[in-house]
């Protein structure tokens, strides 16, 4: 019935193997539909699925940061299993994640020594009731979901980043010291050039990640909001550079590492550099998180996660999945159907919910309904 409409989707997900991960003891999904809606009563799976989906895409999960939390009960080590079309072949991708001890990636029956040749074979954009916060909640939020962009688009960033959190701990840990004894001006200025060094790689991938982002999310925001609305996302380093090149931002770097250097060892931590930066979301001038109704939040994520949508699909050149986790509910109709035109058939969409009474009847067109409870899909 949709083998017409899954052969024209360049990128799709066929098949899906849950074993021993979160509350799947054992669990194949086989996809054949554009759209897939999970329906279930909360604390069933649904979300469970889609965090899998999203490990296989980034390597991280938005809602835990160790992997024995992934992992059922009683059982020491969970797999993620699955097999993709791309339009230049098929790709197995299997991910084994382990209560005690390190995680193993597997592409095409071959296990990685580095999981860096795991990222960009399945691009995915979420999109939950979470997503919100990106809105409402604090910095480290913004970062993060700007940070997992980059992951997909351009996967050496994620090396880039662990060595930057590699090195800001050591920093940290020897100003930490310096309460006990005198700080080796020699050492700190060791830690100082690569926090600088590792820094100006992250503040330069961030920024020209938001320059590209930004205006076709000012588009997207422009269209839902009916010309009502002027959308700004801007990137607030919490380093002052002229220009985004190595040498400006080195040397921004070093005089702000100067000027908070007393604060700094008082403090005993680092307050200098990219783990401390904002990206700053504005609708008509005023911050976004101050301004008007949950209706116009909602308008704001709905844009940045089309613009993730559509730069992802501009790089990569094949569309990703999308991933709407109980979110659906949380869009009017005429949001619904703004999202709903611009996924078509073009995007393989897997979609969560309670129930079907809040969608409008067009999503349900193309789309296989799967029950989920208690671990099980039927």
């Amino acid at each position: 019935m949709f083998e017409f409409i899954i052969h024209n989707l360049s990128v799709y997900l066929n098949r899906l193997h849950l074993r021993h991960f979160r509350n799947y003891r054992e669990q194949e999904i086989i996809f054949s539909a554009p759209k897939t809606i999970l329906l279930g009563d909360n604390a069933q799976g649904k979300s469970n699925l889609l965090e899998a989906v999203e490990l296989l895409s980034t390597l991280k999960s938005h809602r835990v940061t160790r992997d024995r939390d992934l992992v059922l009960a009683g059982e020491t080590e969970s797999k993620i299993t699955a097999q993709l079309t791309r339009k230049y072949g098929s790709i197995d991708l299997a991910l084994t994640l382990r209560d005690k001890g390190r995680r193993t990636a597997n592409l095409n029956q071959e296990n990685l020594k580095r999981q860096l040749d795991f990222l960009w074979q399945l691009n995915a954009v979420e999109f939950s009731a979470l997503d919100l916060d990106l809105v409402r909640g604090n910095p480290e939020t913004r970062r993060q979901w700007i940070d997992s962009l980059l992951f997909q688009i351009e996967p050496v960033y994620a090396h880039i980043l662990h060595e930057y959190q590699r090195v800001l701990k050591q920093r940290n840990s020897l100003l930490k010291q310096a309460e006990q004894r005198t700080l080796d001006p020699a050492e700190l200025e060791l830690w100082n050039h690569q926090l600088i060094t590792t820094g100006t790689k992250v503040i330069r991938r961030r920024a020209r990640i938001i320059d590209r982002l930004a205006p076709i999310a000012q588009i997207w925001h422009t269209r839902i909001s009916k010309n009502t609305e002027l959308l700004k996302i801007i990137y607030t380093p919490n380093i002052t550079i002229i220009e985004n090149t190595p040498e400006s931002i080195y040397q921004a770097f070093i005089d702000r590492l100067h000027l908070r250097h007393a604060a700094e060892q008082s403090l005993g931590n680092t307050i200098v550099g990219p783990h401390r930066d904002e990206i700053e979301l504005t609708i008509n001038h005023t911050p976004a998180k101050a301004y008007g109704s949950q209706g116009q939040q909602r308008t704001l994520v709905l844009a940045l996660k089309l613009a993730e949508l559509e730069l992802i699909e501009q790089i990569v050149g094949e569309p990703p999945l999308l991933l709407l986790d109980d979110v659906l509910a949380e869009l009017d109709l005429t949001r619904q159907n703004r999202l709903l035109s611009v996924i078509e058939d073009r995007f393989q969409t897997l979609i969560t919910t309670t129930h079907l009474g809040a969608f409008d009847p067009k999503w349900l067109v193309s789309s296989e309904i799967l029950h989920v409870r208690s671990g099980e899909i039927f």
